[in-house]
């Protein structure tokens, strides 16, 4: 069911709701420079109280993201001491970062023995002895990046593994795991799909967020 765009045009947004949602995304994802040069081109109030964490969650997110994960949980320990030993999943996920940048190098050999160390003895819960499983077939290939697992090795997956550590070290930190413009995407979608659910019997296309976005 289309919108006739007539019935928002004419509603008034508060520029101070807009820099809050502009300043929310750059605090989630640790823009800092970008974050200052809003806050002074916009003139509002810069929330010193983020940016040491700001600081200190991007390293981590980049430590993750460039394939360093063991420092990713270095930092992570040192920040947010309980989250990892709290989090196991995530705590896998890390540590499943490192054996596959191993991989990546080759050091199959290393990648064995660090699988056994810290991998395996998430074995004794089942919903990890799959992922293990799928970790431990790349060494059965010479060419990993052409096994069935080669998403393990990509990029995307590391870059879904650091997002989701940056969205609970935030929930640690009792803010919210996505940003204010993420909440309001995914609160428009819903609505929008329910909208249809309820009166698209008329034969309209299920809402697409991306559709709607290149108008």
């Amino acid at each position: 069911m289309d919108v006739d765009p007539r019935q928002w045009e004419n509603i008034a947004v508060n520029d101070k709701d807009i820099h809050n949602i502009v300043l929310s995304y750059l605090v989630h994802n640790c823009c800092k420079d970008t974050m200052e040069s809003f806050v002074s081109c916009a003139g509002i109030k810069q929330p010193a109280d983020h940016l040491e964490d700001m600081e200190k969650r991007k390293r981590i997110f980049h430590s993750a993201l460039d394939g360093d994960a063991l420092k990713a949980i270095e930092l992570t320990e040192e920040f947010t001491p309980d989250l990892l030993e709290n989090n196991k999943d995530l705590h896998f996920d890390l540590l499943g970062l490192h054996f596959a940048e191993l991989i990546c190098l080759r050091k199959c050999t290393e990648a064995l023995g660090f699988a056994q160390m810290k991998l395996t003895p998430f074995g004794t819960m089942q919903k990890y002895v799959e992922k293990i499983e799928d970790f431990m077939s790349l060494l059965a290939y010479e060419e990993p990046e052409k096994s069935p697992m080669f998403h393990l090795l990509s990029l995307e997956y590391r870059q879904r593994v650091a997002e989701n550590l940056n969205r609970e070290i935030l929930a640690h930190s009792n803010l919210p795991r996505y940003s204010a413009v993420e909440r309001l995407i995914q609160q428009a979608t819903v609505v929008r799909q329910s909208l249809h659910q309820e009166f698209g019997k008329d034969g309209n296309q299920l809402f697409s967020l991306k559709d709607f976005l290149e108008r």
